[in-house]
């Protein structure tokens, strides 16, 4: 499964001249910890934080709340790419001690990955999981001759592929289904 299939798209984001004051706003009223900074072409150039919000000066007095978020971002910050896996993701989550990871096409922001939504994949049952693989496998092939059993995020699909063309879709149709931890095939088998 890749951050491409759990991730919040489009990103709520902000400008680097957006004041504390309005970047706290967003924070608050979309119940997120943290918003990537981007120019005018969406290209990350920072991030700010509940944590960069609430440092030192800038949450003693009023009037440091009109400051631009630019002066308490961090930066440089980093995203990962569409196509990395949820695994990886938590990893740095864990790693960086971060909650929030932007998720870039090049230098684009396209989403943001929380650890709710990581916790969200982890959360679902096999048998719902089986149930939408079974879903994806019906709209692409009809009913054929093919049997999936779930166990604990892994996918085993039994099958009998008339070319690897058509394998290839089918791996890459369950592997994206929102927990999905891996796909196997049993050419021939039915699986139990």
């Amino acid at each position: 499964m890749r951050v491409h299939d759990i991730m919040s798209s489009p990103a709520v984001t902000v400008t680097p001249d957006v004041s504390i004051r309005e970047a706290a706003g967003l924070l608050a009223s979309h119940g997120f910890t943290a918003l990537p900074v981007v120019d005018s072409e969406l290209h990350m150039v920072g991030i700010v934080t509940e944590t960069d919000l609430l440092r030192g000066e800038y949450a003693d007095t009023p009037e440091s709340l009109d400051s631009p978020v630019e002066r308490v971002m961090t930066s440089p910050a980093f995203g990962m790419g569409v196509g990395s896996s949820i695994a990886l993701v938590a990893r740095v989550m864990l790693d960086d001690h971060v909650r929030c990871v932007p998720i870039v096409d090049g230098s684009t922001v396209v989403g943001v990955v929380t650890r709710r939504d990581v916790v969200r994949a982890l959360a679902r049952t096999d048998t719902s999981i089986a149930a939408d693989v079974r879903r994806r496998l019906e709209i692409y092939g009809g009913v054929l001759d093919w049997s999936v059993s779930v166990r604990d995020g892994v996918v085993s699909i039994g099958a009998e592929f008339v070319d690897p063309e058509s394998e290839q879709v089918v791996v890459a149709l369950a592997g994206g289904v929102v927990g999905v931890a891996d796909v196997r095939i049993l050419t021939g088998k039915a699986v139990s």
